[in-house]
């Protein structure tokens, strides 16, 4: 189930879109013409998988937006293929990199019609294992698959086509594909009064999006185009972090331009940041055992009492040949204090975690959603995903802290938790609650008390990728093609009817020309057989007259 349905205080609108967007859950009609197809293969850094999209022909409005979707085979499932390990595993023998994409290349080939291969577009973009590679061996891999796939698929693939991507565009693409399926780029208007609130632009106010993942943490959100005068270092670092970009099909058009300030933090993920914390706790308390002669965690019979732990749950932390005793102390507000120090913030002003530049955010007019860790700390166990309270939150997660791990399990095996909870969660959930909302407010300075935030795992019982988000803007130009093809195909058909009808005059003006013509000649015939005849008359009454005396002549002697 989703978190849709967790959430008593979801808008009615969303329901209304949910109920609209229930047909992009069926099998996708191959066997109609008009559907176009876009492949998309992500190399990630422990496997490449390959989605397939497609989208019908555009509508015609420049102002539109291609409608893709992800492809569903006949039994309604996402066309999607994953393949182990990642592509950086070929960094020593790169002349198998086209080997070891063919089968999702194949894959995506039996599901695509042939008629349709030479003109469906394969992007191949890579990221963060490929991004710790050199370049030297980057380059040996992407020119392997541009001089090799083209000579087994037919489908429309160049050497742009083929790339590392940065985690800055990772982002971009992960805010455009979330912002897609919620609608947020429709211009059209609503008779809905719940549907998203509309900017002075006239456009709908897009949501910024907070994931954070074992390792790293990242925030996207849309920024004002014009923005306060800065101090030369945070307007280099602001030029670094934001992305600007055009949707829209004509970069004359500007409905579609968008600012987003894209910033990936490594290390900060919830997995990530437990490291980080034990390697504190572990070095201050053998520090401290040294200065003051104790033997703190040195034993199972005297362990350090950590607070973002269970109550009784014990555990060892161990770092090369250092080994730390500790026991749960389920002390929530004391395991956030801790955790301030890994949020490492300067007193910089607009700065966030890691000192880095954070644009402004208008905490009362914007809408962000919380994905991976985000939901998985407010709902696995606590059961409160959906709709962000900070202060619900605090009391539930500082329950849940104060717990006593007996019972914490015993509750496991009865199945009062969710079904996606498993025995790290429990044990971790207290440490992780406690890092997301030191994150979430004292990190990306949200209010204790902002309303608009909502965690999620699937958006419209889907999982959104950025893939989705790569492909909308690499094809963003194509409407324009369609638009071009439409333009000249009307041209065409305006000049068919024109010529059609014109010549259907010209036909009618050729007969009535003739007729005239026709008329005009036996009007001359007439005329002139009426001359002769007026010409003869005299002829003969001069001969008669000349005759008629030549013979009074003879008889008269």
């Amino acid at each position: 189930s989703s978190f849709w349905t967790f959430s008593p205080f979801l808008p009615r609108v969303f329901h209304y879109l949910y109920l609209a967007r229930v047909g992009e859950l069926e099998a996708t009609d191959t066997e109609d013409p008009n559907l176009n197809y876009g492949l998309v293969v992500d190399c990630g850094s422990s496997g490449s998988r390959i989605f397939v999209y497609f989208w019908p022909r555009h509508n015609g409005n420049p102002h539109d937006l291609l409608d893709i979707k992800q492809m569903r085979d006949r039994n309604s499932q996402p066309v999607v293929k994953k393949i182990k390990p990642g592509i950086s595993a070929m960094a020593d023998t790169p002349e198998h990199a086209s080997d070891y994409l063919r089968p999702l290349l194949s894959f995506a080939a039996a599901h695509v019609p042939v008629k349709k291969h030479k003109e469906t577009p394969l992007y191949i973009l890579c990221t963060a294992g490929m991004r710790l590679l050199p370049e030297r061996k980057q380059l040996a891999i992407l020119a392997d698959l541009v001089k090799d796939l083209p000579l087994e698929f037919d489908f429309l693939f160049s050497q742009s086509q083929a790339e590392v991507i940065s985690g800055k565009q990772e982002g971009v693409y992960a805010w455009i594909g979330i912002n897609f399926v919620l609608g947020r780029f429709d211009h059209e208007d609503e008779s809905d009064a719940e549907a998203p609130q509309e900017l002075a632009t006239g456009r709908r106010r897009t949501v910024g999006i907070l994931d954070m993942g074992g390792a790293s943490l990242q925030i996207a959100y849309e920024v004002p185009t014009s923005t306060s005068v800065l101090p030369p270092k945070q307007e280099e670092a602001a030029k670094i972090l934001l992305a600007e970009f055009n949707l829209g099909c004509d970069v004359q058009h500007t409905e579609h331009v968008y600012r987003v300030y894209v910033t990936t933090f490594l290390g900060f993920g919830g997995n990530f940041a437990r490291q980080r914390y034990e390697d504190l706790v572990l070095n201050e308390t053998l520090n401290k055992n040294r200065l003051l002669g104790q033997k703190t965690g040195l034993s199972p019979d005297n362990p350090f009492l950590d607070p973002c732990l269970p109550v009784g749950l014990t555990d060892v932390v161990e770092r090369n040949s250092q080994v730390l005793h500790v026991r749960g102390k389920g002390d929530w507000a004391t395991c956030g204090a801790m955790l301030s120090p890994l949020l490492a913030r300067s007193n910089a002003s607009q700065a966030s975690l890691n000192g880095i530049y954070q644009s402004p955010i208008d905490f009362n007019n914007s809408e962000f959603y919380g994905f991976s860790e985000f939901f998985y700390c407010t709902e696995d166990v606590l059961r409160i995903g959906g709709r962000y309270h900070g202060p619900t939150f605090a009391k539930a997660a500082q329950d849940y802290c104060g717990m006593a791990w007996s019972v914490l399990t015993q509750r496991f095996k009865n199945g009062l938790f969710s079904s996606h909870a498993d025995e790290h969660r429990l044990k971790y959930q207290c440490f992780k609650s406690a890092w997301m909302y030191q994150v979430l407010h004292e990190g990306f300075h949200f209010p204790y008390d902002y309303p608009n935030l909502q965690t999620a795992q699937l958006v419209y019982d889907r999982e959104v990728q950025w893939t989705l988000g790569a492909i909308l803007y690499k094809t963003r130009f194509l409407p324009l093609r369609d638009l071009r093809q439409e333009g000249v195909r009307q041209a065409h058909g305006s000049w068919f009817r024109l010529s059609f009808v014109y010549n259907h005059y010209l036909f009618f003006a050729c007969i009535l020309v003739v007729l005239l013509a026709i008329i005009l000649y036996l009007l001359r015939l007439r005329r002139i057989h009426h001359r002769q005849t007026r010409a003869s008359a005299p002829l003969d009454m001069l001969w008669i007259e000349e005759v008629v005396p030549m013979i009074g002549e003879q008889v008269g002697p």
